[in-house]
């Protein structure tokens, strides 16, 4: 492996820890939200943490998962919750914290999970959508019910939506030349604003009409 390879597996792996941080901290300010102690906010913010992830590997055929082969993964996880159960009675009243945490980590793992169908499969679009749609909203949705809460993929603001165009801008760009951390970086910027835009403006797509 050259050791051009090897920085961008490095930034790879340092940008999906990152996402599992930053979804993590989500799980846990959830969890306490609805008065979990710190065992139950250690296991919403695993979960949140590192589902999306596994699943993506599952999917594309990476056996066993990385959450599974690589402690770091579980040991930041853990130590995110631990981190916000002390550090949440200072953090409370900043409810944008947590929306912008899911919004960084909504970005973080479209990337990472378009990157890795990438390296698996080549320039093939489905596959990019499907892993980095799949890494960005699948920890969030098993969070969101876990707590027994509609999915906030479903009823919020562009949030599935921004996944899926971060995943068009990166398969733009790697078609256009441009190399894979620059690419990555730049879906990342793009998805994480098109969420924190859309919360802002309150953009939503079209739903269903009632009676």
């Amino acid at each position: 492996m050259t050791e051009f390879s090897l920085s961008i597996q490095t930034i790879i792996l340092a940008l999906d820890l990152f996402g599992t941080m930053a979804f993590a901290v989500t799980g846990a300010f959830k969890a306490i939200e609805h008065k979990a102690d710190i065992v139950g906010i250690i296991i919403l913010a695993t979960i949140t943490g590192v589902a999306g992830g596994t699943i993506r590997d599952i999917i594309i055929g990476h056996f066993p998962p990385r959450s599974i082969s690589d402690p770091n993964y579980v040991i930041i996880t853990v130590a995110t919750g631990v981190a916000i159960f002390f550090l949440y009675p200072k953090m409370q009243k900043h409810w944008n914290l947590f929306l912008k945490f899911d919004a960084l980590g909504l970005g973080v793992f479209t990337a990472i999970g378009a990157t890795f169908a990438y390296q698996a499969f080549g320039m093939n679009f489905l596959a990019m959508a499907l892993a980095g749609m799949v890494t960005a909203v699948g920890g969030g949705i098993l969070r969101d019910m876990f707590v027994n809460e509609v999915p906030m993929v479903f009823v919020k603001e562009l949030y599935a939506s921004a996944s899926f165009l971060g995943v068009v801008v990166f398969y733009l760009l790697l078609s256009a030349g441009f190399m894979l951390e620059t690419v990555a970086i730049v879906s990342i910027i793009v998805t994480t604003m098109l969420r924190l835009v859309a919360m802002k403006y309150n953009w939503n797509l079209p739903k269903a009409r009632e009676k």
